[in-house]
This record gives C-alpha cells, sequence and structure tokens, in this order.
C-alpha cells in the first residue's frame, strides 16, 4: 500500500505548518513526527512548502444538465429575469440529448476540479417525461465518482402542479436514483400550490429516506415565504439537518419583524441555507429602477444566528446566467462583499462557506483533514486564509482517495521590476 509524507502544510489560521501521512486512501497521521515513515525506502515525500492545505471544495447548488446552453436557440434571456429564463428553457430543452447534456457537463465538471471541487450537489431538471437529463447525469455520477462525490436532485424546475404530472416525475425519479427531492414553490401557480409542493416534497423523502433541498423564495417579493413551511415540516418530522433551503432571495426583503422571529424557527429546524451569490445578484432587483436590491439572502445574519450558510456556483453559461467557471473562491469572493462581512476575522473565517458547510448541507459524513479520514484535500496557492481570499487564490493540488487527480504549477511572474 503506497505511503506518501507530505510535509509543511498550513492549516488555515495556524501559527506553524503541520506534517500528514496518507497510506493507501486515509490519513493515518496528522501531525506530530512523522520521520519515522520517512525512513521508509518507499515512502514518498512531498513538501507543500508551507502552502495553505484544506478540505475540498464542496458546491451544493449547481445545475449542471443546464451548462453550456446559454447561447443555444431561444435560450437567450433578454431581461435577465428568473422566470423568463425558465419560460425559455421550457421551450427548448426536448431538443437536447444525453450525449449532448454529457458532453457540456464534462467540460463543467473539469472545471470543477481544476479549482479544487471535490463535492457536488446538482439539480437535474426532471420535468421531462423521457427523464433525458437524468439519465445523463446518473451515468456521469457513475463514471466520475473516484473524482467527485455528486448528489442528484430530483429537481421540477416547472412545479411539481404547474408542470402536469411534475409530482410523479420527481417520484419516478428518486425511483431511478436520484438522491434529492427538490422542489420550487414560488413557482407554482398560488401560494397555496405553494405549500403543497413543500407537503409532497417532505412525503416523498421521508417514503424514499432522501434529503431535501428547495429552490426557496427566489424572488424580490417580500410576501414569498416558503421557507417558513420548509422550517415548519423539517422541525415537526424530525428532518434537522437534512433539509436545504436554497436562494431565499426574498428574505432581503423581508421586514425585520417577520425576519428575526424566522431566525428562531430555522434554527430549531436546523435549516441549512445556500446563497449562490453571482447569479441571486444578476437575476434579483430587475423589476426595481433605484434603489436596486441585491438579492442576496440575510447571509451575515443566518451566519450570527448559528445557521449553516454555503455559497455555490449555480450556473455556468445558461439561460440564467452568462458566466461562471466552478470557482468557488470566485463564489466566496463576491458572497463576502454583498454579505458586507469584511472584517478581518470574517475573511479569516470565511472559507466554511465554501467547504465544510457545504459538506455539511450535503451530509457528507466522511470530510476533514484527521486520522481516520479518507484522504481528500486541496492545496491553494497561498500561505494564510486572508491573503487566500483576497487573492482568490488558484488551486494547485487536489487529492481524492489519496490519488493526484489534479496539480497545477504554482503562478510564476516572470516580469522583472526596475523598483
Amino acid at each position: 500500500m503506497s505511503v506518501t509524507v507530505y510535509k509543511n502544510a498550513q492549516f488555515p489560521n495556524e501559527k506553524t505548518t503541520t506534517n500528514f501521512v496518507v497510506e493507501g486512501t486515509k490519513f493515518v497521521q496528522v501531525g506530530g513526527d512523522t520521520s519515522t515513515f520517512e525512513k521508509s525506502a518507499d515512502v514518498k515525500v512531498v513538501d507543500l512548502k508551507g502552502k495553505l492545505t484544506i478540505p475540498p471544495f464542496a458546491d451544493a447548488h449547481i445545475h449542471l444538465d443546464y451548462v453550456y446552453t446559454a447561447n443555444l436557440p431561444t435560450h437567450e434571456t433578454s431581461s435577465g429575469t428568473l422566470f423568463e429564463a425558465i419560460d425559455n428553457w421550457s421551450e427548448s430543452k426536448s431538443k437536447l440529448t444525453v450525449d449532448a447534456i454529457k458532453s457540456r457537463a464534462y467540460i463543467a465538471i473539469k472545471q470543477q476540479i481544476s479549482h479544487g471541487v471535490q463535492y457536488v450537489r446538482t439539480h437535474v431538471d426532471v420535468t421531462d417525461p423521457n427523464f433525458t437529463a437524468l439519465k445523463a447525469m446518473l451515468e456521469i455520477k457513475e463514471q466520475l465518482k473516484d473524482y467527485m462525490e455528486i448528489q442528484l436532485v430530483a429537481f421540477p424546475q416547472e412545479g411539481y402542479y404547474a408542470y402536469k404530472g411534475g409530482a410523479d416525475l420527481v417520484e419516478e425519479a428518486l425511483k431511478q436514483g436520484a438522491d434529492v427531492v427538490g422542489g420550487i414553490p414560488h413557482f407554482e401557480f398560488t401560494r397555496e400550490d405553494g405549500v403543497k409542493s413543500v407537503e409532497k416534497g417532505f412525503e416523498l423523502a421521508m417514503k424514499y429516506n432522501k434529503l431535501l433541498d428547495f429552490h426557496c423564495d427566489e424572488t424580490d417579493d417580500e410576501q414569498s415565504r416558503f421557507s417558513e413551511s420548509i422550517a415548519a415540516l423539517t422541525y415537526f418530522n424530525g428532518l434537522q439537518g437534512r433539509t436545504a433551503a436554497s436562494h431565499t432571495c426574498a428574505m432581503g426583503s423581508y421586514n425585520n419583524a417577520y425576519a428575526f422571529k424566522m431566525m428562531t424557527k430555522y434554527k430549531k429546524a436546523g435549516l441549512n441555507f445556500i446563497v449562490c451569490p453571482t447569479e441571486n445578484c444578476y437575476l434579483q432587483g430587475r423589476y426595481d429602477s433605484y434603489p436596486k436590491r441585491r438579492g442576496i439572502s440575510r447571509v451575515d445574519e443566518l451566519t450570527r444566528n448559528g445557521l449553516n450558510v454555503s455559497f455555490a456556483q449555480d450556473s455556468i453559461s445558461d439561460p440564467w446566467y452568462p458566466l461562471g467557471n466552478g470557482n468557488l473562491m470566485h463564489q466566496l469572493d463576491f458572497g463576502l462583499h454583498l454579505s458586507h462581512m469584511m472584517s478581518v476575522d470574517e475573511i479569516k473565517d470565511s472559507l466554511k462557506f465554501v467547504t465544510s458547510n457545504g459538506a455539511k448541507t450535503m451530509c457528507v459524513q466522511d470530510y476533514g483533514i484527521k486520522d481516520g479520514n479518507t484522504a481528500n484535500f486541496v492545496v491553494l496557492d497561498e500561505d494564510n486564509v486572508f491573503d487566500a481570499v483576497r487573492n482568490t487564490a488558484s488551486t494547485i493540488l487536489s487529492v481524492r482517495q489519496g490519488k493526484v487527480i489534479m496539480e497545477k504549477a504554482p503562478e510564476t511572474v516572470l516580469t522583472k521590476y526596475d523598483f
């Protein structure tokens, strides 16, 4: 069994570097004296040279079946609104094929891997009786299991009830292998149907023992309050920690009395929150003149109240968002700016939004650099958290199950200065 000693790893906010040992697929010693291992002739020694070493990035919200479709016929969105993008997608998604979806998804996944992402939750549109996207993503999940842990959300992009038979399609997707129950209550025709869709999602999750992740209140409408239904059903069904509310943009428009009441309810429910900074601020505020709302959930207040919040990519060049490249350090940069979380202490504590918090949302059990865990980690091209965030540091090494899956040379400046 192969043994590698990694020397001089800089863990976040530690004063000194640490050595650790990987044997086969596991961390067998993190910290302490590794000289006994180093003396063995067949042991590989890798000097990390004080570079920041962290658990892998976890992207808890993306749509890999949509990537690189922004320029397809009828997909271009002129208004920049969420609902126009959904309409455009609805008109043309039936023309996509399994091979086309897989081809585009592979490009995006390679980008994610190059940025140190090893955990991904992707929403898969199942409001399609042919399950074209689900078939594609089930194949990808199996084919790439040595590179990335992928969770598939049975996501009814056009609604449980706004789309005829949507609820049945979600259930069938779970039978076919989807890992998570999705939903989009704010897209249903009525408030009542929205609540009904949340209730149906919980019914399915308990029937098939699945996690839940709802697109929730992705609007500037201060009356969009489906997170309260999700929190209540999570709490009363004992599903704390197993449910996520994605986006929750409307929270930025709630009156403070209501918002602060809900903080206690969210906490009792152990609700996870996922914010997609670039997409949320791009899509929201479209109906405003000035002042324009950011469309970002109350990340600072949720965090101060002990709620688990993660940042995610959401889109890579699709009808909802024209840019994106899978780099969660970019999402972290936007998220901190938009959330006004820019104190030195907040910045030094911020990597959690794109690493451990996302993994917690996904209910990943075997996560973190510690003895006995699977040897999954990444190395950034900086030596401290503050500068890594400030410079949106690139990932220069990604190790999964003890094997290097991606490696880059650190950036080198060749220009010579005269000062």
